[in-house]
């Protein structure tokens, strides 16, 4: 996929399979403190490590020097580089063609071998050139916790060791060593460069500013037959191949070819996007939620196994993930997230992980056939978590009277939308909130199925449900019903959670006509051709804009800010509200999928974005690679729209 180079600030991502990325914009001034060429996963997919930030690069001709990479330093100075960015492409992996302003032309090329916490590039001349021509680059190092940032300090280690070609740098003591494997020469050359500027990191309201480490220079005279640099680093981490350490450039090629071949076998973007998510943990895999700063999250795997995995019949991923998953569950719950620290216990404050996981196990069950074993694992897992909240469990999870299922305890955030800051819970959503209650009762349904004790607790929960969320008088249905655990209270905001009680789940609850008033409701408030708000622009606490520091970004996260994931249900809705036709689906394929497809192309090159600005145009906001937004756009277009 060629890329317009104009787009500067759009995104690559270059992922190891083991939680570890490469990662940049376009341009290649690094924005965001997650921006590294070598970041690596000590523990897959936890304790992440940026050990090489970047490089800079130049070279030299009987005419002078031409800087080949920019960076961007506090003040606004962009150091820019002599010449133009001519292309860009993304297909395989990234390649940046530069015609220098001495006239030479250098072709850069970077990809991370599968499976290995490394990252190998070629620079090369990539038109003919007669004279000399001397290619430097400079490696900078840091060795830092990925959500850190590093500062000049007496503390960080330059020496190095060297074996053959092999070059070993440990930065700090404990860290993880950066091994690097070169055909070029190098030269000590200590130094420190100092205050590189994050932009996305100021626009977050976040500290900005980094300096990183240089201990030498790469150079390679490009003549005769030597027309390009190879250079492969590599941390390392536990478990990590070794790296020879003879014949650099046969190696890297090796690895190239390897890797090229790899990706040829995997010919849709959406299905090689999707592999970016899956990652190792222990002896199984897991989920990213999102790149660059997400780890596994328990509500956002279920929902994103769903594109990623099913709607791609690769079911033997979602059946190892599910099953690692199923060990998980501690009184009726899974984890909402691991942490990114490896020796952290998994947090359990979701009502709604548990339940995802159970639509998404019965959707594995009911299209592959599983061993006996595996199948009772995860309808055992499956009863487990409807009996634990059906007795009641953590955070006040459990079943009311009336069936439904209530949650909530002070300053915890239980549902998806979970934004926190402090003490302060934006959207607490304490009671029985709307997209909780009908997943409650597809899990309910499913268990009656293995269980018959469940079937007058469904009963019950439906009649309910029914009755107590519909909002006759403005055509939709209630937020949270019992708010605050008060009897009869209600939310009558207009959020986009309703839409999982008429489209996103097998089970419709509602009449037709009420689940058509809901569909035409959320279409004229809620809906933008990149998802849904999740607050109508009515609403007094509606926010157009998810910008400004912490406080002002997560008070906006849930009030109206706009989420590309909500799409799936939505049209799934939609579709079935308009007869569930093959017309309909003609139609929505014609009317929704265009923007998502062009969005592909503008923020995380390939990817769908975590969130985006409720107004117009909409620009996107958050992580940049989104696994449930991708998910769900992959799910529209194999199942819930194929012709």
């Amino acid at each position: 996929m060629s890329v317009d180079p104009n787009v500067s600030d759009a995104e690559w991502l270059e992922p190891d399979g083991l939680g570890g990325f490469a990662s940049g914009t376009v341009s290649g001034v690094r924005t965001r403190r997650y921006h590294a060429l070598l970041l690596c996963s000590l523990k897959p997919p936890q304790d992440r490590r940026a050990l090489v930030q970047g490089f800079v690069a130049w070279l030299e001709t009987p005419n002078g020097r031409a800087e080949l990479w920019p960076q961007s330093y506090a003040g606004g100075y962009v150091r820019d580089r002599d010449g133009e960015l001519s292309s860009f492409s993304r297909d395989p992996w990234p390649v940046w063609r530069i015609q220098t302003t001495l006239g030479p032309v250098i072709e850069v090329e970077l990809f991370v071998p599968h499976g290995r916490p490394a990252v190998a590039l070629r620079l090369r001349l990539a038109a003919p050139w007669e004279g000399p021509v001397t290619l430097h680059v400079r490696p900078l190092l840091s060795g830092r916790d990925f959500h850190a940032l590093h500062h000049e300090n007496p503390a960080f280690h330059f020496p190095f060791q060297r074996q053959s070609e092999l070059l070993r740098f440990t930065p700090y003591p404990g860290a993880p060593a950066v091994q690097m494997l070169s055909n070029a020469r190098f030269e000590p050359a200590p130094d420190w460069y100092r205050h590189f500027h994050y932009r996305e990191e100021e626009e977050r309201g976040l500290d900005a500013t980094e300096d990183l480490a240089s201990p030498g220079v790469f150079t390679l005279s490009l003549e005769h037959e030597r027309r390009e640099m190879w250079w492969l680093l590599q941390g390392e981490v536990p478990g990590a191949l070794a790296v020879p350490i003879e014949g650099a450039a046969t190696f890297v090629q090796l690895l190239r070819r390897g890797e090229h071949e790899r990706r040829a076998q995997v010919t849709d973007p959406l299905d090689r996007a999707a592999e970016a998510y899956v990652v190792k943990r222990g002896e199984g895999k897991t989920v990213l939620a999102g790149y660059p700063w997400f780890g596994d999250w328990g509500r956002d795997t279920f929902i994103a196994l769903r594109g990623l995995c099913l709607a791609r019949d690769d079911d033997e991923t979602a059946r190892s993930i599910l099953l690692e998953w199923a060990a998980a569950v501690s009184e009726g719950m899974l984890p909402n997230r691991f942490s990114d620290r490896a020796d952290q216990p998994p947090e359990y404050n979701a009502v709604d992980a548990a339940l995802w996981f159970v639509q998404t196990a019965h959707e594995l069950i009911a299209q592959t056939s599983l061993s006996l074993r595996d199948r009772q694992r995860l309808e055992q897992a499956m009863v487990e978590i409807v009996s634990g909240y059906a007795r009641g469990t953590r955070y006040g999870i459990g079943a009311d009277t009336d069936g439904l299922l209530w949650a909530g305890a002070p300053g915890v955030q239980l549902t998806w939308m979970d934004a926190k800051v402090g003490d302060w819970v934006v959207t607490p959503r304490r009671g029985k909130p709307v997209e909780v209650q009908a997943l409650w009762l597809t899990a309910l349904s499913y268990a009656a199925r293995v269980d018959g004790r469940f079937t007058d607790l469904r009963d019950r929960a439906s009649e309910s449900f029914r009755r107590r969320f519909w909002n006759r008088e403005r055509g939709m249905l209630f937020d949270v019903v019992d708010v605050d655990r008060v009897p009869g209270k209600v939310d009558a905001s207009c959020r986009p959670n309703q839409v999982l009680a008429v489209g996103g789940l097998p089970l419709t609850f509602f009449s037709p006509e009420q689940c058509a008033k809901v569909v035409s409701m959320v279409e004229r408030e809620l809906y933008t051709p990149l998802g849904l708000r999740s607050l109508g622009p009515q609403e007094p606490e509606y926010r157009a804009h998810y910008t400004g520091g912490v406080m002002e970004r997560d008070g906006a996260y849930h009030q109206g800010t706009v989420w590309p994931w909500l799409l799936g249900p939505f049209v799934e809705a939609w579709v079935k509200a308009h007869g569930n036709s093959g017309e309909a689906k003609a139609r929505a394929r014609e009317r929704f999928l265009p923007p998502l497809r062009e969005h592909l192309g503008r923020a995380g090159l390939g990817h769908v974005s975590e969130i985006a600005d409720a107004e117009w145009p909409h620009t996107p906001r958050g992580c940049p690679f989104q696994a449930w937004s991708l998910s769900e756009l992959i799910r529209l277009e194999r199942r819930v729209l194929a012709p």
